[in-house]
């Protein structure tokens, strides 16, 4: 008994909806209410400082969302200046930085917020004489979400 055209015209029309199902399935779970407790934020190093990790993972509403408090070292930049399509927030907790912003480097100290628009140059660096901290919330809207907007 052989496969009909017909078998093979509806398998294949039927082959994205379970691509879709598949991929779903792969996908991180959705992230729902936390708390992050600076106590338990344990710190890795890097060559110019240290970073705690918080989350990098899918919320109801965002592709991804990244969270993490950097310590950045006197003199020291995370990288050098650059763009990408993510939208971010650094919050700064300790220490005195310059960011660049629309162009042009800004002293920014405690409770000074930073926000980095999508596609625009950025960087930071630290100015003074002690370690900066700073909180990063970074984030990645959920297209599918957006265009129905």
């Amino acid at each position: 008994m052989g496969v009909t055209r017909r078998e093979v015209i509806a398998g294949l029309l039927a082959m994205p909806a379970l691509q879709i199902t598949a991929t779903a399935a792969e996908q991180e779970p959705v992230m729902g209410p936390t708390v992050f407790h600076w106590s338990e934020m344990k710190p890795a190093k890097t060559k110019v400082g240290e970073v705690r990790q918080l989350c990098k993972t899918p919320t109801a509403t965002l592709d991804q969302l990244e969270m993490h408090v950097t310590t950045l070292n006197p003199g020291e930049m995370p990288h050098p200046p650059h763009r990408h399509v993510n939208e971010e927030l650094i919050i700064m907790r300790e220490g005195e930085c310059e960011t660049l912003s629309d162009g042009k480097w800004v002293k920014v100290g405690p409770g000074s917020v930073i926000f980095n628009a999508s596609n625009r140059l950025h960087g930071l660096r630290n100015i003074g004489t002690i370690p900066a901290v700073y909180h990063v919330i970074n984030w990645s809207p959920n297209k599918a979400i957006s265009a129905k907007a």
